[in-house]
């Protein structure tokens, strides 16, 4: 049966016009299972049909995504819940042959339409299971127009299948020549809008991949702080929807799209990039007196010879003097006081080099008396048992860290929003740098590196800010400093509210939304997880 040609008629030019609105709309959408309903859809009111399908061509198969007949009242896949129930139809036999008797596999494997008048009269492909299909539910299938979705650079990447063209008197006919070019420029279209999406997919991928690689090098980089770069984002998108859940105070109009949490979440990966260009000697500075090994070593090796010159002194003491008795017991007595000294001299030093706790100026001045001991070495040249590099080290009042080292430490931000501030964003993800490079800023100005105000500071930086400390403080993988309990790490941040350091709407958000438990609950060891008396968290409001 010929397929009937199609003048041109108002008709047909109001399907155009209604094609190139389709295509707009497609070129508009993002969501992949709705622009496929949106091209079967668009298909089928451009050619009147009953029914249709849509395959996407995969693993040497032709899988069913949306199933539409009007007659029968079938809506599976797209915005529909329920997913077609159909096996997807091979291309190819198991003896590799190719299967040419199915008319979507024939259509994929010649590149070629297939406009078929009536399926009950049709040679060469097989529609047995058509035919079975209208004796079970009593549906007559007639015409089929079968088309390759092929997109810009010849790919064939689906099949639109249209099933029924209904004439203007409501029967069933053939699929014009009319309505055959103008499903091919749909699908033509449709396949690039496709190729389009999944071409921004894979993009997204690789850059989120990308992404994770470079925070699990930088995690990977140092053993002590290995899980940060993955857990501060986690703790940013639970604290952030906090916020956007908030109903009432400073943070009620805040809110977030979905572009706007995806932009959060990458900022939130990469708010520790710099630190790749931070040396390994000073982020894994776990004493005080580390550098590519702990040098405590080579002290206490000086402390040993030490001890041993001050007993080999005192034998030769009595050697050359000839001393026995009281006078032997003397020397050997003051010898042992000596190593006694030394040892418990020893003990204060390794204790001093840990750094885990704030060291008073009595300390530092026993460190200081310490090195002016002399040790006499094997060549008889004087030696102190410290050296001033040694004795700066082990007097760092507060943590492992020298001013210049903490600099050193402190420049991984400055580093950070060097790196973003270089890239090309796409306009969804400018903001980036800034979320990224602003968790170290002060709410009163003192922060760094740039010195901003809370007020010149976006609510997603501020978020990161917190939970940047928080996971420092609860972290278990740092070996200066033992991982706080809920109610300590909450103490100090409530100290740092009062004090200017963190934004305290934000932090009565993390408090009263319980997010911190969220976090710990996945996070933190269960010795961790205390009981918090909100009330008594300082600076928690009245």
């Amino acid at each position: 049966m010929p397929i009937p040609a199609s003048p041109v008629t108002e008709d047909l030019l109001s399907r155009i016009e209604r094609l190139n609105a389709i295509g707009i709309a497609l070129s508009n959408e993002t969501d992949v299972e709705r622009l496929l309903e949106t091209i079967l859809l668009g298909a089928k009111e451009l050619t009147r049909s009953d029914g249709g399908t849509l395959y996407e061509v995969r693993d040497d198969h032709l899988h069913f995504r949306i199933v539409r007949n009007d007659t029968l009242g079938i809506v599976y896949g797209g915005t529909a819940d329920a997913a077609p129930p159909f096996k997807p139809v091979p291309m190819h036999a198991a003896d590799g042959a190719a299967n040419h008797h199915s008319v979507v596999a024939h259509a994929v494997l010649a590149g070629a339409t297939v406009n078929i008048p009536d399926a009950y009269h049709a040679q060469g492909f097989d529609f047995s299971g058509t035919r079975a299909f209208d004796e079970r539910t009593g549906y007559h299938s007639t015409s089929f127009l079968t088309v390759p979705m092929r997109d810009h650079e010849g790919q064939i990447s689906g099949v639109l299948q249209l099933l029924n063209a209904r004439q203007a008197d409501g029967t069933v006919g053939a699929f014009s020549a009319a309505d055959q070019r103008l499903v091919e420029s749909l699908a033509s279209q449709a396949a690039t809008a496709l190729a389009k999406r999944e071409l921004i997919a894979d993009q997204q991928a690789m850059f989120e991949a990308f992404i994770r690689m470079i925070a699990g090098a930088i995690d990977d980089k140092s053993p002590y702080t290995g899980g940060h770069c993955r857990r501060v984002p986690e703790l940013t998108m639970l604290l952030a929807d906090a916020c956007v859940a908030a109903t009432s105070g400073p943070l009620a109009n805040f809110a977030m799209d979905a572009k706007d949490r995806y932009e959060l979440h990458i900022a939130g990966w990469l708010h520790d990039c710099g630190k790749i260009t931070t040396p390994e000697w000073v982020m894994d500075k776990a004493t005080k007196l580390s550098r590519i090994t702990d040098r405590i070593a080579l002290v206490e090796e000086r402390f040993r010879c030490a001890a041993q010159a001050s007993e080999a002194q005192a034998w030769r003491a009595i050697a050359e003097q000839g001393l026995s008795g009281t006078g032997r017991d003397e020397v050997l007595a003051e010898a042992a006081r000596m190593r006694a000294a030394l040892a418990a001299d020893l003990a204060f030093l390794r204790d001093c080099n840990r750094g885990s706790e704030a060291m008073r100026p009595e300390d530092q001045e026993r460190v200081r008396t310490i090195a002016l001991y002399r040790m006499r070495t094997i060549e008889g040249e004087e030696r102190p048992l410290l050296t001033e590099d040694e004795v700066r080290n082990l007097c760092i009042p507060r943590g492992t860290l020298l001013p210049e080292e903490r600099e050193i430490i402190n420049h991984h931000i400055v580093a950070t929003t060097k790196m973003l501030e270089s890239l090309p964003y796409p306009r969804h993800l400018r903001r980036v740098p800034e979320f990224a490079g602003g968790h170290h800023e002060r709410m009163d100005g003192k922060g760094y590196p740039k010195g901003l105000t809370r007020d010149q500071m976006s609510v997603q930086a501020r978020v990161m800010g917190i939970s940047d400390v928080f996971e420092a403080l609860t972290a278990g993988d740092r070996p200066y400093k033992k991982a706080m309990t809920l109610s300590q790490a909450l103490a100090i941040l409530g100290r740092m509210k009062l004090d200017g350091h963190i934004d305290p709407d934000i932090f009565d958000v993390f408090v009263r939304s319980g997010v911190y438990r969220v976090y710990a609950e996945q996070f933190l060891k269960p010795e961790q997880i205390d009981a918090v008396d909100s009330a008594k968290v300082p600076g928690w409001p009245t």
